[in-house]
């Protein structure tokens, strides 16, 4: 039995300590000694451990815990974590203000200033004040639950100061410099391989399987916007920073509020100055639209926000020497240029090659082997050329020109009308292979795990596979037999094979490698049409009408699945019993309006646009944009326009709005 009086102690003693947590984590104001704050946690240690009763989830000594994790599981956002559109210089901020003012018309617009933290984004879940989950971003829509990690961040509250009913918070995980430091320090004393920046470090370090490791690491952690909010109104971003931070949450103090895009800029060029003075790294500073009616109204593309955007600094530069021009060959078939380096040292990484994109950029820079050239990051990421030094050529460059045929297969090489780009002409090129199935392979993709770039390359050299479906006929005797595969990691590679069978059909879909089809495409398509079979036998019009897919992304699936060998490919697939059919969708082709094509004309009384196309495809019917021969059902409301008279003509049955309920109704029975 625990008396009440130390009850009362191990609740106060968990009150003290998280307040003093708050004070040096988030405010950086500590009041008390590392030694007191020690004896104070020792104290909480020793009464939990002899009353094991006393023990809560949010108590301090529950951040590192000692279980090691088998694995991270998938969990969703109650609100997509969208990627930021890139600005890279002070036209492009000017742009966004005007097609953001464009879409607010006479509404004067405030933005939100923030530094860009260089760490890992993730989501922070409370309900009722309480810390249930912690997630990264992972593809936007689903993450992976790192709640146990996130907990030995010693920034992040287990409990907030106000019991909000749910909240969800976004924010950046980060890795001090300092830390980072040490962390080098001891990887190379141990004869480890070293991180190569902050960011690489905060996120392996959250993706450890053992929390302790993580608490090792010494991550710390700003918020910068609510996610999801019950029980509450925020009216502003910059209202809803400042009730972040009165919760106990750490929110980044270098956050301004601007006027105009004028004031914008000019706190830009301040912190490119300033940004090397921080204790953590930035890359650059986030602008938002203030008020968040209006970021409502202003709406997300496919991939990120309207209201939003990332200026990134310029990258860091560096002078070398281009040693070679080597050829690559990608899984679409085009021919990328590749200068080979002295290495030199860029943004905290080793760079050896940098893209030279294609033919005509080699030509507009004059760019030959053996030149000094300045080199530089685009974005921070890709390394690539940006200029040459011609004063400084000996007579002994050479000059480059693009090969006639591929360097991997021998095929003939062409560049159409109009396009940069070389492209091999052979489809079946192991290049192309090689690299279509190193996608479909990945993680976003079919996520096989133990199959890397290696094993595929093996397994093409030996014949054994030529396309992604003939992955799923390999055996234990083929395996076997390549460098560095034994018994058990053979089994281990046929099981994943195996498991990915029943991968969604998102996954399916995005690892075909159809051009601009990303992961949230991907999804989008799966749910819309909800099997293959439906997706392949899509029109452009029948692609066009989904809010969220453009006419790029739907001539480039009606181009893909136009291709025999490519609905071949499908068509191998789903026999050797890869899922075809998005999960809690009913067959398409068993719906009542199944292969019936409708179209949409004037105003209905009872239902929106969208509302009619989701009631028809409910049904399995498809809705098209335009009247043609192929229309069964034109659908007619108040002014109907052209439609109605081009309907009439091909004499296709036409519904009036009665009719049309009458239909739905009959059907759903």
């Amino acid at each position: 039995m625990v008396s009440p009086e130390i009850k009362a102690r191990a609740e106060a003693l968990r009150r003290e300590i998280e307040h003093h947590n708050y004070l040096y984590y988030v405010l950086d104001r500590p009041v008390i000694t590392d030694d007191q704050y020690d004896r104070l946690m020792q104290e909480l240690i020793r009464l939990e451990a002899e009353y094991p009763s006393l023990v809560t989830p949010d108590s301090p000594t529950q951040r590192v815990g000692g279980q090691v994790q088998q694995g991270f599981q998938s969990v969703p956002h109650r609100v997509p974590m969208l990627s930021l559109a890139n600005a890279f210089s002070e036209a492009d901020l000017r742009e966004f203000d005007r097609r953001v003012c464009g879409n607010l018309p006479g509404e004067p617009v405030e933005y939100v200033v923030e530094l860009k933290i260089d760490g890992l984004a993730i989501s922070l879940t409370y309900e009722n004040g309480l810390l249930v989950r912690g997630a990264t971003r992972g593809d936007g829509a689903q993450g992976e639950d790192i709640t146990a990690n996130l907990r030995t961040i010693k920034a992040i509250p287990l409990r907030l100061k106000e019991a909000v009913p749910f909240l969800e918070v976004r924010g950046e995980a980060y890795m001090p410099k300092d830390s980072f430091s040490r962390l080098n320090e001891a990887r190379q004393e141990a004869g480890e391989p070293l991180f190569a920046n902050p960011r690489n470090a905060a996120a392996g370090s959250l993706r450890q399987l053992d929390p302790a490791v993580t608490a090792a690491r010494q991550l710390s952690i700003y918020m910068y916007a609510i996610g999801h909010l019950e029980g509450r109104q925020i009216s502003s971003h910059a209202a809803g920073l400042t009730w972040l931070r009165q919760l106990g949450l750490r929110v980044n103090e270098h956050y301004r509020v601007c006027r105009d895009i004028e004031q914008v800029i000019d706190y830009c060029a301040k912190w490119q100055e300033k940004r090397f003075q921080l204790p953590y790294a930035i890359d650059g500073l986030v602008i938002k639209v203030n008020s968040l009616d209006q970021q409502q109204r202003l709406g997300a593309t496919l991939k990120s926000p309207r209201w939003a955007i990332a200026y990134k600094f310029p990258a860091e530069q560096a002078v070398s020497t281009i040693k070679d021009i080597i050829v690559r060959v990608g899984r679409t078939g085009v021919l990328t240029p590749t200068a080979v380096l002295e290495p030199v040292q860029l943004a905290g990484t080793t760079v050896s090659k940098a893209t030279l994109h294609n033919e005509d950029v080699i030509r507009q820079k004059d760019i030959r082997i053996g030149d000094k050239a300045l080199v530089q990051k685009a974005g921070d990421i890709i390394p690539e050329v940006v200029q040459v030094f011609p004063e400084q050529r000996n007579g002994k460059e050479k000059v480059f020109t693009m090969p006639a045929t591929c360097p991997a297969c021998g095929a003939p090489v062409t560049r159409a009308a109009g396009e940069a780009a070389h492209r091999c002409t052979n489809r079946y090129c192991p290049a192309i292979a090689r690299e279509g199935i190193i996608h479909f392979v990945s993680r976003g993709a079919m996520d096989i795990a133990g199959l890397g770039e290696s094993i595929v390359t093996q397994l093409i050299k030996a014949g054994l596979v030529r396309d992604a479906a003939d992955l799923y006929s390999l055996r234990y005797e083929d395996l076997i037999k390549l460098e560095r595969m034994g018994a058990r990691s053979s089994h281990n590679l046929l099981q994943a094979i195996e498991a990915s069978k029943s991968n969604s059909l998102a996954r399916l879909l995005f690892a075909l490698g159809i051009r601009h089809v990303g992961e949230r495409a991907a999804k989008v398509l799966a749910q819309h049409f909800g099997s293959l079979t439906a997706i392949m036998n899509a029109t452009f019009e029948d692609l066009t009408v989904i809010p969220e897919i453009g006419p790029k992304i739907a001539e480039s699936v009606v181009d893909y699945f136009a291709r025999p060998d490519h609905r071949r490919l499908v068509e191998r697939l789903a026999e050797a019993g890869v899922n075809m059919q998005e999960a809690g969708q009913p067959n398409p082709a068993e719906l009542p309006l199944a292969g019936k094509t409708f179209v949409v004309t004037g105003t209905l009384a009872a239902f929106s646009r969208q509302a009619a196309q989701a009631a028809i495809e409910q049904l399995g019917g498809k809705v098209a944009g335009s009247v043609s021969k192929k229309t069964d059902y034109l659908v007619v409301g108040e002014n109907p326009g052209s439609k109605y008279e081009k309907a009439r003509q091909l004499g296709i049955a036409i519904l009036n709005e009665a009719e049309f309920i009458a239909l739905l109704k009959h059907n759903e029975n």
